[in-house]
């Protein structure tokens, strides 16, 4: 294939999954349509490079010729989680019906195509479209607040999405990369400061518990990282913004965290009877898709709800499903993750990028303690994106800041910074 070619490949499938990330926050059906288009391009490339001279299968490092092959080191646990997930399915109850819902892993194919395509300033490029798109999303949410009735607990802002619980949990996610812009891009702060009001306005009108508190100690982190003694305002902000939250919010505030509220009981329940299901299956778990089947089996006395089709918390769901080996593979796949970007927050490049990446994984474990938000495949797509979008920056043989291609080469990072602005 000809270089000219290869490029414009390389271009489309940038855009095509640039735009996915952003419009996954709208409509799935549409991001999904873009992510099969970027897979695609993702598989022409690797094919070729393939056939490439000086290929190397094992190829991970920066400047190497076979970047399709480039991961980062999150990849091997999460492949070996989606392998034993594979596993339970054959081992439940109705290994068809596991097996089939087992497709989301698909999804999975968003880290590779992701470290291919958004490699260098790209990423940076991307994290900007998703925070564009976010906040445009959160207006739609306010809006419906405040003017179509969605003020309520049973009828919550929802954005284009189906659900109020995916709208927060995007919101959460796309707050956490924009204060991460905001905190370490200082070179171009007014973009992601005049997002952020919209975003915290919609995320707050959502009445979503889980992803407010995620939120909160996201941010305490990132904020801890820049500015320590930033930190000792964080009281005083929160007590102005519930000073002037709508009703609705200060009265979930005051009253939502009780244990004696439905929802927490019903949660407290939940862990309980994740338990039981986690002792008598603990291999293989009860399978995927096969919670709500067994659901009836573990109730406690008096229980707030006959069924639920999922545990409503991302460990115990995990462990309950798939089994405890599941369970120890998706944590080394966080640890990892975790500490990958907390080293590039710390010592650069990229520290914005590095920055949503801590953000996204730390607010998803926190909210995931009171709902199962790895499950949803908006969510899901969306965070799997921003955290590779950190080891995808540090890719060359990408686009500068002007759009053009930099040809590939083994020099080292740091013979870049002539011509990249320090972040």
């Amino acid at each position: 294939m000809t270089m000219p070619r290869t490029a414009a490949i390389e271009r489309a499938g940038f855009v095509l999954i640039t735009a996915c990330l952003g419009l996954v926050q709208f409509h799935l059906m549409t991001a999904q349509a873009l992510f099969g288009l970027a897979s695609i391009c993702w598989l022409v490339l690797m094919l070729e490079d393939r056939k490439a001279p000086g290929f190397s299968p094992g190829a991970a490092s920066v400047g190497v010729r076979s970047t399709s092959a480039a991961l980062p080191r999150f990849a091997l646990p999460l492949g070996l989680y989606a392998a034993w997930t594979l596993l339970s399915a054959v081992m439940s109850a109705q290994p068809a019906r596991s097996i089939i819902d087992s497709k989301q892993l698909l999804l999975f194919l968003m880290v590779p195509i992701v470290a291919r395509f958004a490699r260098g300033r790209r990423a940076i490029t991307t994290i900007d479209v998703i925070m564009a798109l976010g906040a445009a999303g959160a207006l739609i949410g306010v809006v419906q607040y405040a003017l179509l009735g969605f003020d309520h607990l049973n009828e919550r802002p929802t954005g284009l999405l189906s659900h109020y619980m995916t709208f927060s949990g995007v919101l959460m996610l796309v707050t956490c990369a924009a204060t991460a812009r905001l905190l370490f891009y200082t070179g171009q702060r007014v973009w992601p400061a005049v997002a952020m009001p919209a975003l915290l306005a919609a995320l707050a009108l959502t009445l979503t518990q889980n992803a407010w508190i995620g939120t909160i100690v996201a941010l305490g982190c990132l904020i801890a990282v820049r500015q320590l003694k930033l930190l000792l305002l964080a009281p005083i902000v929160l007590v102005l913004v519930f000073a002037i939250a709508p009703g609705q919010v200060r009265s979930r505030v005051m009253n939502g965290f009780s244990p004696q509220t439905e929802s927490n009981r019903d949660r407290i329940q939940m862990l309980a009877m994740g338990q039981d299901m986690v002792r008598d299956h603990p291999l293989f778990g009860v399978g995927p898709e096969m919670v709500g089947d067994v659901y009836g089996r573990y109730l406690r006395p008096n229980p707030v709800h006959t069924y639920n089709p999922h545990l409503h918390n991302v460990p115990m769901q995990i462990a309950a499903e798939r089994g405890l080996p599941a369970l120890g593979l998706f944590l080394w796949f966080i640890v990892a993750t975790l500490l990958d970007a907390w080293r590039q927050l710390r010592d650069g490049p990229h520290r914005a990028v590095a920055g949503a990446a801590v953000g996204a994984v730390v607010a998803m474990m926190t909210a995931g303690l009171f709902e199962y938000n790895f499950g949803d495949s908006e969510f899901l797509m969306l965070f799997l994106g921003i955290i590779t979008l950190p080891f995808a920056a540090r890719q060359t043989g990408e686009a500068d800041l002007d759009g053009r291609l930099l040809p590939m080469s083994g020099a080292p990072l740091q013979s870049l910074s002539a011509s990249v602005p320090v972040e």
